[in-house]
């Protein structure tokens, strides 16, 4: 049995959860996300990282986790480097699937592929190499906004979708010009799957939950790694913990709950 930590700014971590659990369903899951510091996309490059590996340094030691899963694209493109250097233990982070929409599109004789992320995630020069090693042959859009990482935070909360803002913000797309896969280029935006493809009827919704997954799964079954598991914790529940315990948060607590995770707690270094 693994300990496994899934790690994001806010809530977005759960749809990778969900595809995680789904395929290793028999190991304990924690849970950690940064509230006190979210959005991680309105952060500068040097304080992303920081923050990050004096979290992950620690939590990691003090729950002895084997494996890390960095559930968000912004701080994934800035820090796996120097968090790997770090733990010495394997972590995987989040990229947007452009590869998997290309070969949607490719299969299907489609052209137009869409991408919706954060403004950082779509201006970064890895997000260009993406687009020129797996879709050079594509028509590409993107849409960069943080406005969704909040409706998704506000959705976990118990809010109700404001579905007429959704519509402005996706406008660029409402038209003949719509494209024909969208990757949801943020760990947020599956989240709100359903209220998308209610605005964008008949768009093909692409995220990396699968292929995250699929890489857990592979370093598991690596030696190296089922050395480190131990049989310490036989509580299969979720432990899910936050850097500031506020009201939302507690209110978030519900949705942690229907996905298997005890109540919440707040993690201090």
């Amino acid at each position: 049995m693994a300990n496994i930590l899934i790690f994001d700014s806010g809530m977005g971590g759960l749809s990778v959860y969900r595809e995680v659990h789904r395929a290793l369903p028999a190991h304990q899951y924690f849970y950690l996300f940064d509230n006190a510091c979210f959005p991680y996309g309105e952060l500068d490059e040097a304080r992303l990282v920081e923050r990050v590996l004096e979290l992950l340094t620690v939590f990691v030691a003090r729950h002895h986790i084997d494996i890390v899963i960095i559930a968000c694209n912004t701080a994934s493109t800035y820090v796996l480097p120097a968090l790997r250097e770090q733990l010495h233990i394997p972590v995987v982070g989040v990229v947007p699937a452009i590869k998997p929409a290309a070969e949607y599109c490719r299969s299907k004789g489609l052209k137009h592929i869409g991408l919706l992320a954060t403004p950082g995630t779509v201006s970064r020069r890895y997000t260009a190499e993406l687009v020129q090693r797996f879709a050079a042959d594509m028509q590409i859009s993107m849409l960069g906004t943080t406005e969704l990482v909040r409706m998704a935070e506000d959705k976990l909360a118990g809010e109700t979708v404001n579905i007429s803002h959704l519509v402005r913000i996706l406008t660029p797309w409402r038209g003949n010009d719509k494209p024909d896969a969208l990757v949801l280029g943020c760990t947020h935006f599956p989240l709100l799957a359903n209220e998308l493809s209610q605005c964008l009827p008949k768009v093909h919704l692409i995220d990396s939950g699968e292929a995250i997954a699929r890489r857990v799964s592979s370093l598991l079954l690596q030696p190296f790694t089922a050395k480190r598991i131990t049989e310490q914790t036989q509580q299969l529940s979720g432990r899910v913990y936050c850097t500031e315990l506020t009201a939302k948060a507690k209110a978030q607590s519900l949705a942690f709950a229907k996905e298997g995770f005890t109540f919440i707690s707040e993690f201090c270094v």
